[in-house]
């Protein structure tokens, strides 16, 4: 039986390590986290990231990076965006030769501004590289509620074989090529979310937020599209589909952040105590960077920028998109 390591012992992490386990597959799971690592291993519960859900007794946790990934087939990444480069280095020497890397982590490399699956095959070449993204909060994945995805690479061994490692009766994976296309779409939609957030936190409507929500995709896939990712993309599961999970579902912690400051709290407050990430904070800086870089327009992702980072008041900048110069559907 093969053996898959799991490197990063938040919610996304645990939730995909038990599943792994459940499906009749060996998983080891990493947590940075030493009282992570220990109540894996004794209570069978992720009591910091992931409380209230137990987890398979035969799923064992350990803080030895080196040791989780000796041996493993198959290596899922999920340490937040801004980590995940250190936690490769770190962990490069102890990955075999053949070992197939799926990357669960979704955002924009700050400084590089790469995609997450190229940083990890700037680290570590020569290894077949699956993205795996689209619609699924890991407290549901955990409750075994029924679950789709997408597992994309430009090997179709490496993404058959994500495929068929993670597929059960309420987890079904479809494979996909367009790895540019499925990467952004999961970066993209937690800057769209956050922005949800703010206008919910405003008081805003359904109308704003079905209008926030379809412009975001136009957003979303002109930059994809300038990229080289292919537009049908968007639609799909890593685009639309995890877009309306993320800025409509209660457990989306980046809707959340964008609610407390279109509430009037500064992004500091709307941080604070918060044990897990919302990784649209991280991503709308690089997103509106390589916008730039590729002159595609993004009104709302240079909004929700304004908003966070320049300290302008939400009501105004909202005012201001929807005082943009007037013009066609397609053309933005």
């Amino acid at each position: 039986m093969s053996a898959t390591a799991v490197i990063g012992g938040g919610a996304w992490g645990t939730a995909l390590a038990d599943h792994l386990v459940r499906n009749g597959r060996t998983a080891r799971l990493w947590a940075r986290e030493t009282d992570v690592v220990a109540a894996v291993n004794t209570v069978h519960e992720n009591t910091r990231f992931l409380a209230g859900i137990a987890l398979d007794p035969r799923l064992t946790a350990a803080a030895d990076l080196e040791r989780v990934v000796a041996g493993a087939d198959v290596v899922v990444l999920v340490p937040p965006s801004h980590a995940i480069r250190s936690v490769v280095r770190a962990m490069k020497g102890a990955v075999a030769p053949r070992t197939t890397i799926a990357v669960a982590t979704k955002g924009i490399e700050a400084d590089t501004l790469a995609l997450m699956t190229d940083v990890v095959a700037s680290e570590l070449p020569g290894h077949a590289i699956v993205a795996l993204s689209g619609p699924s909060f890991a407290l549901e994945v955990a409750r075994r509620q029924p679950t789709a995805i997408v597992a994309a690479s430009i090997d179709a061994a490496a993404a058959a074989l994500v495929q068929k490692l993670l597929s059960s009766n309420s987890f079904r994976v479809y494979t996909q090529h367009d790895v540019t296309g499925v990467e952004l779409g999961g970066a993209l939609k937690n800057v769209m979310a956050v922005a949800t957030g703010i206008v919910e936190g405003l008081g805003l409507g359904y109308n704003s937020r079905a209008a926030l929500i379809t412009r975001g995709l136009a957003e979303m896939t002109r930059l994809g599209v300038a990229l080289g990712a292919e537009p049908a993309t968007f639609a799909g599961l890593a685009g639309m589909g995890d877009l309306v999970l993320t800025c409509t579902g209660s457990l989306s912690r980046n809707r959340a952040v964008g609610m407390a400051v279109g509430g009037g709290q500064t992004l500091e407050q709307a941080l604070a105590g918060k044990e897990t990430v919302a990784e649209g904070v991280f991503t709308t800086r690089s997103a509106l960077a390589l916008a730039h870089k590729h002159h595609v327009e993004m009104p709302i992702v240079a909004a929700v920028a304004r908003i966070l980072f320049e300290g302008y008041p939400a009501p105004q900048v909202i005012a201001d998109i929807m005082g943009r110069e007037l013009r066609t559907e397609v053309d933005g």
